[in-house]
């Protein structure tokens, strides 16, 4: 069972559905990609299933997600978004978030102000005991803020929380891109937190297969273990072929097939709590 932890779709910015201003050219592509393209990606990488995220620029809607999710629900599960600009608006949603069809977690961004901000200075404090309350898996991408999420976690034991794409920033590449490692590694303490090793080759500053990730991600295996470390594609954004990303993660020279086979698919499912 491999599962890819992020994908995106999206659809045409119109007026019955028009995109937040200034996010036009935020798209990883100028052409939209639905479900029956993903679909096909995933087929011919030999990907299983996927977490579907919906991407900022669209703001925050989870439409397509839950219909592709409710189309094809062996196939996907949605990780939505939630506006968190109004905290106490955000906090009434948490009660039926999971009541949505084809939704299983929520996802949250704090690398762009406001939520920056917003995370920061703890503006969210409220939130966090409401989705621990509700058992709402939460994967965040908190770059420049790890202790924080650190904080969170030891007030919240019981919150599922996954750091998003090892919160690497998305304009660096090479030992640079990991700068904030030891930060994330001490995340480990807490047994909720998970990371995604989403996205992985757009962090190398090497071509396939990307052996200079290898000593970062052992690292971060050593200290999460196989069930709390999560491959994801991110396939928009991929400078590689889907299905280089995946054989990068399955032929990690220092994992063993078992610790291979968790990472890329089961020990997400159980996390999620997304049955086979």
């Amino acid at each position: 069972m491999i599962v890819d932890a992020q994908l995106h779709l999206w659809g045409e910015p119109s007026a019955g559905r028009p995109w937040p201003p200034g996010t036009a050219g935020s798209a990883h592509r100028a052409r939209p990609y639905d479900a029956a393209e993903l679909l096909a990606a995933m087929d011919g990488a030999g990907v299983d299933r996927a977490v579907l995220v919906p991407p900022s620029w669209e703001g925050d809607r989870n439409d397509l997600a839950l219909a592709a999710a409710q189309r094809y629900p062996d196939r996907f599960a949605v990780m939505g978004r939630l506006d968190v600009t109004d905290p106490d608006r955000a906090l009434a949603a948490v009660a039926d978030w999971k009541a949505q069809p084809g939704m299983t977690g929520l996802r949250l961004t704090f690398h762009r102000p406001p939520h920056r901000e917003l995370f920061a200075s703890g503006a969210l404090d409220a939130l966090w005991p409401a989705l621990e309350a509700a058992d709402i898996p939460v994967a965040l991408y908190p770059p420049g803020q790890l202790p924080q999420v650190g904080v969170v976690a030891a007030r919240h034991p019981g919150l599922r929380l996954a750091v998003d794409h090892l919160a690497l920033p998305t304009d660096v590449t090479g030992p640079a891109a990991f700068a904030e490692l030891d930060d994330l590694l001490a995340l480990a303490v807490h047994p909720r937190v998970a990371v995604k090793a989403s996205c992985l080759p757009a962090s190398s500053a090497e071509p396939y297969p990307f052996r200079d990730l290898d000593d970062p991600l052992r690292r971060v295996v050593d200290a999460f273990g196989p069930d709390r470390v999560f491959w994801g594609s991110d396939l928009t954004r991929l400078p590689c072929t889907y299905r280089e990303c995946l054989d990068h993660v399955a032929g990690l020279p220092f994992l063993d097939e078992k610790d291979a086979e968790r990472i890329l698919g089961t020990a997400l499912s159980d996390w999620l709590g997304w049955p086979e």
